[in-house]
């Protein structure tokens, strides 16, 4: 019989359609690449590009020329726009401001056909350390309530160019879904003077029914309530709000886990496209000043950060829509399962150093 499960992070209901009972081989894959041809984010054609804004590079190359490992530039089509005011407005009952943020691509490296399940782990490291160093900008705007970091793999997940990239995006609101996890993580402390991811980290580490792999500083977990077959979360194990304060040690171990995670998903469900975003705390520059509906004066104590991967397996149709109701035809206890049992072959990886 299905099941009715709960999230009890963001109180919503999700169908678990057990009866279904899908194993990996019935997802057909989708390409997971777009079609070949010009790709301006290939070593030599950083000319194609908006001029970076942020790089690691070898020693001596020049900004905006060949030789870089991680690249950043504005997207040269982007959301938002990063000159002006907020200009916030009414119009009758309705609200409106101008579209001002940010939004930049994280060319991830020159290896136009480069995996992240194949990366190693020094490459990833220098990814992360793009994340946190532009984070660490752009929060630097107090127009910017929130940054989101997201990657899309394949077109069925979004993505317009094959190269290896991830997109992160400055606005000056806090969106829906992150100001969910905000409200009830902040009622749970207010009440339990405990952080709910916590909670959900200590019992799952316990029960370990949905713990798909666990290090010293990251635990993996298929989520109770999963929405999409195979859904997994990468949470850190020490409480921390801020993806940006995470150690050197644990940058490093961050890459190794994400590596892992992403193998066995692609070795499990045959290179799936895919989306993954990273939720972590609102910008505490723009949160200050007058109280609001979106100020979360507990958010060191409360807040969580983690990583959401999501392979783009099934679609939302006119239920999902309809009633904010998730069909899911894998219970996250079997899926769980099947990563665990993906076959990975590790190659040995010398003692990393941070990119610092």
């Amino acid at each position: 019989m299905p099941e009715l499960r709960k999230d009890p992070i963001v109180d919503r209901w999700v169908i678990i359609a057990k009866e279904r009972g899908q194993r990996p081989h019935d997802f057909k894959p989708e390409p997971a690449s777009p079609g070949s041809g010009f790709c301006p984010f290939c070593s030599g054609h950083e000319g194609k590009t908006p001029a970076e804004v942020w790089a690691i590079r070898e020693n001596g190359s020049a900004p905006n020329s060949e030789g870089w490992q991680v690249r950043v530039v504005p997207n040269k089509f982007p959301a938002l726009a990063i000159e002006g005011g907020l200009d916030r407005q009414g119009l009758g009952m309705f609200d409106m401001m101008n579209g001002v943020g940010a939004h930049e691509v994280i060319v991830e490296t020159p290896n136009h056909d480069w995996k992240v399940g194949d990366a190693t782990e020094e490459e990833l490291s220098k990814v992360l350390w793009a994340y946190r160093e532009r984070l660490l900008d752009l929060q630097k705007d107090l127009r910017f309530r929130y940054c989101l970091v997201f990657r899309n793999y394949g077109q069925a997940a979004g993505a317009s160019l094959a190269h290896p990239h991830s997109q992160l995006i400055a606005i000056a609101i806090t969106p829906k879904r992150v100001k969910e996890e905000l409200n009830a993580a902040r009622d749970w402390y207010l009440e339990k003077e405990r952080c709910i991811f916590c909670d959900v980290l200590r019992q799952e580490l316990a029960m370990r029914d949905r713990v798909v792999l666990e290090n010293d500083h990251f635990a993996v977990l298929s989520p109770f309530a999963s929405r999409f077959p195979f859904e997994v979360n990468i949470l850190p194990k020490r409480h921390s709000h801020d993806f940006t304060t995470m150690t050197d040690q644990e940058s490093v171990s961050l890459a190794r886990t994400l590596r892992e995670t992403m193998k066995r998903i692609e070795v499990t469900l045959q290179d799936p496209p895919y989306n993954y975003v990273l939720h972590t705390a609102p910008n505490a520059g723009a949160t200050a000043g007058p109280p609001r509906a979106d100020r979360w004066t507990t958010l060191e104590c409360d807040f969580h950060w983690h990583i959401e991967i999501v392979p783009r397996l099934t679609k939302i149709a006119g239920f999902e829509w309809g009633t904010g109701f998730y069909i899911n035809p894998v219970a996250p206890e079997q899926s769980t399962r099947f990563l665990q049992e993906a076959i990975i072959v590790e190659e040995e990886t010398p003692t990393l150093s941070h990119p610092r």
